[in-house]
């Protein structure tokens, strides 16, 4: 099948979908051997050789998608121009490429995804599918019913007028409020300017949620991989089909380099090499031999 080729270079996890387009204006990609320079160009990734600085690019790697708890002061990209620490350098020694979904800037804490589905990221970030994300924001002063209403309604930015959010106050105080925003759409710092355009600046900014996800008990620059479920109701909240989920495999789990574990052992999976105990007869039930087998009635 035909397909762009940005959109085939996203699928094999080498970028993300506009990482890939700069790559092919660059004419660092090659479709049997001629290089690249146009983005309208489509190519069969079963029968064409595409190769990206000289290297091939081998069958589709599995689909890998993340939850990151990121702490402030990490820029949510792989790189930093200005030598400023990534979302990179919690992954530890991960072996799988997998990009970020949208940005969190650098003082915003919280969720943030990360996947080598090309094709869920750019659903999740369509303004189309108004995705929600759920953000905590501490604010200055006590923002009255006519600035939250404003919110609610839309506000005109520099970039056009907002989606209508959702606004809950969650504790207010003469100086300070901590309020809960919903919003549907992924401009660049939205509820800070959001806030700011109604007088109340924020002070701290934490995603909570995304879609259907949330962090859960995940400790700040931590991460895990989705389970399958999570991944299943994730694509169906960005509006992809159900059954894509299934051939999603989720990786073994990698060797971490760094100072701490990134997926601790649910208290539910035994230890490997582990006993098992011997289960209990249900209450009410017959009574079971030395075995475990039920005695025979004479």
């Amino acid at each position: 099948m035909r397909e762009r080729l940005q959109k085939i270079l996203s699928a094999a996890g080498v970028a993300s979908r506009r990482a890939a387009e700069e790559l092919i204006r660059q004419g660092r990609v090659t479709v049997n051997g001629v290089a690249v320079h146009e983005l309208g160009v489509r190519a069969d990734a079963a029968r064409d050789a595409i190769a990206v600085d000289g290297t091939r690019l081998s069958a589709q790697a599995p689909r890998r998608t993340i939850v990151v708890h990121k702490p402030r002061g990490i820029v949510s990209t792989l790189d930093d121009p200005e030598g400023r620490p990534t979302v990179r350098t919690l992954l530890g020694g991960m072996k799988s490429r997998v990009y970020p979904v949208g940005r969190l800037d650098v003082n915003t804490t919280g969720l943030l995804l990360m996947t080598n589905d090309g094709a869920l990221a750019a659903a999740l970030l369509h303004p189309r599918r108004a995705v929600p994300r759920i953000y905590h924001a501490k604010v200055r002063g006590a923002p009255g019913e006519r600035a939250l209403t404003r919110m609610r309604r839309g506000v005109h930015l520099e970039d056009g007028k907002t989606m209508p959010a959702e606004v809950r106050v969650v504790e207010q105080r003469p100086t300070k409020t901590w309020l809960e925003i919903t919003v549907r759409e992924g401009r660049s710092r939205l509820v800070r300017r959001l806030c700011e355009a109604v007088g109340h600046p924020v002070g701290k900014l934490a995603r909570v949620r995304f879609g259907p996800l949330t962090l859960g008990k995940l400790a700040p620059g931590d991460w895990r991989d989705l389970t399958p479920g999570e991944y299943g109701t994730l694509r169906r909240a960005a509006g992809l089909s159900a059954g894509a989920a299934a051939a999603a495999v989720r990786p073994r789990r990698e060797r971490d380099t760094s100072p701490r574990s990134t997926r601790p052992r649910p208290a539910s999976q035994p230890r490997a090499g582990a006993r098992r105990r011997a289960r209990r007869p249900a209450e009410g039930g017959p009574p079971r031999g030395r075995r475990g087998r039920r005695r025979r009635r004479p």
